[in-house]
């Protein structure tokens, strides 16, 4: 209808949040804007890693080309990425993407010099740029004893075997190559509205009350001590269907109803260190909004057929 609006306001709601893990709730908005946002998090939200390996010296069991590719799926701290240049859009260096704003510069020269096997590990990266260097993921608050935690090992030394090279990291996003992608998950479920008829339930009994509560392959169910039966963790309900499949079996038909709420998610991050949690959301959203107003931008301009072909035509009535 003219001059109606659709425009809406998708709010978010922090449930928990740490260095690596964040959980937050999305809502006032629809299944594509959170799906937007959870494909941008994954493949999008550019981060640093290793994409030029010059090796000098490497006598161990492992080839070139196997040490190359560990070495870039190594994570790196990226807290620096948005602001770094792409190597293929710097004119300092005209693309060669050797230069200070669009690349970091690693060493790495280790000899084993006793019996002993030496591992190789991602400390043993020397890194030109202090805020650029391998994700260490020791934890203080673990439990665990960290004093042996080297790193990510890259390859094991025996006597006299060495590997000395030099490494260039440059800016990336996981839809050119996986080792650019700053999540290890993200994932989003649909709130979901469990409505229970208390007139039907109280015609079971406490055994047949049980049976419907030990039906959910989850604890969603529980009965609290009037022997009602009330919902402990809805969030834990994995749309199986199968307390719904219990109450048909007993001959109840609408004892209990789920719905989905197609306006509320559940978003779980989890990412690879290179990037904290609650960066790797304000990224994701940033870089949602640039790729929203490059479509806007170029609704008047005949560009808008070389970067969004038929989409960028369709927008201008072509």
């Amino acid at each position: 209808m003219e001059g109606v609006s659709y425009q809406r306001f998708p709010r978010i709601k922090i449930r928990e949040v740490k260095d690596d893990y964040m959980k937050f709730e999305l809502r006032d908005t629809d299944a594509s804007i959170a799906n937007a946002l959870r494909r941008v998090m994954i493949a999008e939200v550019p981060t640093i890693a290793i994409d030029l390996v010059e090796i000098e010296v490497n006598s161990s069991v492992l080839n070139d080309e196997f040490i190359s590719h560990r070495l870039g799926l190594i994570p790196l701290t990226s807290e620096r990425a948005m602001s770094m240049r792409f190597s293929r859009d710097c004119d300092a260096c005209d693309g060669d993407g050797q230069c200070e704003y669009c690349s970091v510069e690693f060493y790495l020269r280790v000899k084993c010099l006793s019996d002993q096997t030496l591992d190789v590990t991602s400390k043993d990266l020397l890194s030109s740029d202090h805020t650029v260097v391998p994700v260490d993921y020791s934890d203080a608050s673990s439990g665990f004893d960290n004093s042996t935690n080297k790193g990510i090992i890259i390859v094991k030394l025996r006597r006299g075997q060495e590997l000395r090279l030099r490494a260039i990291a440059r800016k990336g996003i996981a839809k050119d190559h996986a080792k650019w992608s700053p999540a290890a998950t993200v994932t989003f479920m649909y709130e979901p509205d469990i409505y229970i008829n208390e007139d039907m339930m109280e015609t079971l009994t406490l055994e047949e009350k049980r049976e419907l509560v030990d039906s959910s392959p989850t604890k969603v169910f529980g009965i609290d001590p009037e022997n009602k039966v009330i919902v402990v963790d809805a969030e834990a309900y994995t749309y199986d269907d199968e307390v719904l499949k219990k109450c048909e079996a007993m001959g109840k038909p609408g004892l209990i109803e789920i719905h989905a709420k197609e306006d509320s998610f559940i978003f779980t991050v989890e990412t690879t260190g290179a990037v904290k949690a609650s960066q790797l959301v304000l990224n994701a959203i940033e870089v949602l909004k640039q790729k929203l107003d490059a479509v806007r931008l170029s609704d008047d301009t005949v560009e808008a057929d070389d970067q969004f072909g038929e989409l960028g035509a369709h927008m201008r009535g072509g």
